[in-house]
């Protein structure tokens, strides 16, 4: 059974509550859900996190270096400006996909960079919770390859 490190970044312990416009109504809880209903199916094991904290998301990375055979990601805010996650990521040697509930890339001009998806194998954003279930696919195929 593949094991998959989920990292949810700073802010999406507000989900359901925050811009709806851009995030949705669906609270961080029920993405969990919906992450572990899918990774039943796919024979995975998910470890779940969030943090408001860059240096715990980085010691998360750093902790789970053996035991997650992939990560998941979203760095939220973090993604335009942690170099420290980014490099955690690419230390960590396993396959990393960074996902985004909303389209960064149709968002503030601030927002178009990545910080960390070069270090990962893929990034999925704009489809909401569907950002996070293809991204864990993704992740599971990854940690298989």
């Amino acid at each position: 059974m593949k094991k998959i490190l989920v990292l949810h970044g700073p802010n999406l312990n507000l989900l359901g509550l925050r811009e709806p416009e851009f995030y949705g109504h669906l609270t961080l809880e029920e993405i969990n859900a919906q992450l572990s209903n899918l990774a039943k199916d796919l024979g995975a094991e998910l470890m779940i996190f969030q943090s408001n904290s860059e240096g715990d998301l980085v010691t998360l990375i750093q902790e789970h270096f053996d035991s997650a055979d992939a990560i998941l990601i979203n760095p939220a805010a973090y993604t335009h400006t942690s170099i420290a996650i980014r490099d955690a990521i690419a230390a960590s040697s396993r396959p990393v996909v960074e996902v985004h509930l909303s389209n960064i890339h149709k968002r503030e001009e601030f927002r178009h960079h990545s910080m960390t998806a070069a270090v990962c194998v893929g990034q999925i954003s704009g489809f909401g919770l569907h950002s996070y279930l293809l991204g864990l696919r993704a992740a599971v195929e990854a940690a298989e390859d």
